[in-house]
């Protein structure tokens, strides 16, 4: 069976369009593939977290994954920080990983020209982390984002280097993982624009109480109404439906969608009502189970601690044939 590999930011909670975007998907990996899982702590100290919420977050974000259907009988879901391989390793890639490429990273360049007073060792060989993910499993595919593809390209570098200057054909080159286009169903920001993001401010979060959707969606950008027959949507509209196709039933959105193409007014607001009964619908049963899941610490104990049994198994023996093939052998 093929290996698929994801990490998670313990950035803050998650919102629909996670859930859309990436999380069904996750789900639906579980049955096909020998799927880890894991929670990037290591990754976020290059911004120099706070100690006081480290944990927290990572919590947070572990209850919400497995609140929305991660299931740990299925998937190996663990800490990055729990693996002691991923740190040995992450020594042995780097030794093999020059300055000059680290340099060239994109998002090197973006976050030394955000941040030039936190260009940190971490930040320059965060590549290399992300390749140690990746290659202590010798994960067959990553789902990577646009903004990933070039962290995924050097990490087959740094497999074919090592293959090649030790003769060997150890590491797989991992591929993007591709999604089917009936798969991909991307969730737009409430204010008009083509993404829901944190940054953005423009979210409704899984763990949002239903008054507050139906704030977030009654303030909803719209325009002045349709003007005339089968007229073009304007974006904020469009953004409306696209997130009224995901959360409602066909014959919803039908109605709407015929409202528009015969041009009557008036109607926006019985729109965003059930847009907004709809998104409670799917948000509200996540909501309690993310509620559960935080209480119960002795089950979120139980998951890391499986997690990482699991994982180490495979840490263990990729890093012990990594130190065998450079010459690291026990007296």
């Amino acid at each position: 069976m093929k290996t698929v590999l994801s990490g998670i930011r313990p950035t803050g909670s998650l919102h629909l369009g996670n859930y859309y975007g990436a999380i069904i998907n996750f789900i639906n990996m579980q049955e096909k593939y020998n799927c880890y899982f894991f929670i990037a702590d290591w990754h976020s100290l290059t911004t120099h977290p706070d100690p006081k919420t480290l944990h927290v977050n990572v919590s947070g974000v572990l209850s919400e994954y497995l609140a929305c259907g991660l299931d740990p009988k299925k998937s190996t879901i663990y800490i990055q920080s729990s693996i002691p391989e991923i740190a040995e390793l992450y020594l042995l890639l780097n030794m093999h990983a020059y300055l000059g490429e680290l340099e060239k990273t994109v998002s090197f360049k973006e976050k030394a020209r955000q941040n030039p007073q936190n260009i940190n060792a971490g930040l320059l060989t965060y590549p290399v982390l992300m390749a140690t993910d990746i290659l202590i499993h010798n994960a067959d595919f990553v789902p990577v984002g646009k903004d990933q593809e070039q962290h995924l390209e050097m990490t087959r570098n740094f497999a074919a280097r090592f293959n090649h200057k030790y003769g060997v054909e150890y590491f797989k080159m991992p591929a993007a993982y591709i999604h089917g286009e009936d798969e991909l169903i991307k969730i737009p920001g409430l204010d008009g624009s083509g993404k829901m993001g944190k940054s953005e401010g423009n979210c409704v979060y899984l763990l949002d109480e239903p008054k507050t959707v139906e704030k977030k969606v009654k303030g909803a950008l719209t325009d002045n109404g349709p003007e005339g027959e089968n007229t073009q949507k304007p974006d904020c509209i469009e953004n409306l439906f696209s997130i009224l196709r995901a959360v409602s039933t066909p014959e919803v959105v039908k109605h709407y969608e015929g409202l528009w193409d015969r041009g009557e007014q008036r109607w926006y607001g019985s729109l965003k009502s059930q847009l907004a009964e709809d998104i409670i619908k799917v948000t509200n049963p996540i909501r309690e189970r993310i509620n559960d899941i935080r209480n119960d610490t002795k089950y979120l104990a139980r998951t890391v601690e499986e997690g990482a049994v699991k994982a180490r198994e495979s840490a263990s023996k990729t890093l012990r044939d990594i130190r065998e093939i450079m010459g690291f052998k026990p007296f």
